[in-house]
């Protein structure tokens, strides 16, 4: 099952259901278009960052991926599917309270979590180095995700003051 065919496969089936659901979460009117783009493009850019770090420092290496020869990284995951991702929890957490919003981001995470794990054991799309474990991904996911939440929020407020 370690094929690159099943690896190609998710590849490609992510990418599709990304694009589907991109349009979607970024056309959503509420609270406003500038939200969602703030979370997309604060998430992708750190992504990109971050995840060339842990990549140059071989903690994780991305066997099978788009632009192998242009990126040591992930770019589908990084710069769409988990800035995505992020603007549809943004959007499910608009109004909530911490503690909701904590809850909430757990049950995004823990089985995405468990996605990249399997992903790990079963394809050639991800290795962990011997350092890396599940758990510094559950950590840096839920962590990432909440300051990108934070920074949406203060750039929110901010706008909000200034108009009115």
């Amino acid at each position: 099952m370690k094929g690159d065919k099943v690896s190609k496969f998710i590849l490609r089936g992510s990418l599709i259901f990304t694009l589907i659901c991109l349009p979607i979460f970024l056309l959503r009117k509420k609270p406003s278009i500038k939200d969602w783009l703030l979370a997309y493009l604060f998430n992708g850019i750190t992504n990109g960052f971050i995840d060339n770090v842990l990549a140059s420092h071989k903690l994780l290496q991305y066997p099978v991926r788009y632009l192998p020869k242009t990126f040591k990284s992930n770019v589908l995951f990084d710069f769409l599917v988990y800035p995505t991702f992020t603007v549809f929890f943004n959007q499910l957490t608009d109004k909530d309270k911490p503690k909701t919003i904590l809850l909430k981001l757990l049950a995004f995470t823990v089985p995405t979590t468990l996605f990249e794990y399997l992903i790990e054991k079963n394809t050639n799309l991800l290795k962990w180095n011997k350092k890396w474990k599940w758990y510094h991904t559950l950590i840096s996911m839920t962590l990432k995700s909440l300051v990108t939440r934070g920074v949406v929020g203060c750039v929110r407020k901010i706008s909000d003051k200034q108009n009115k």
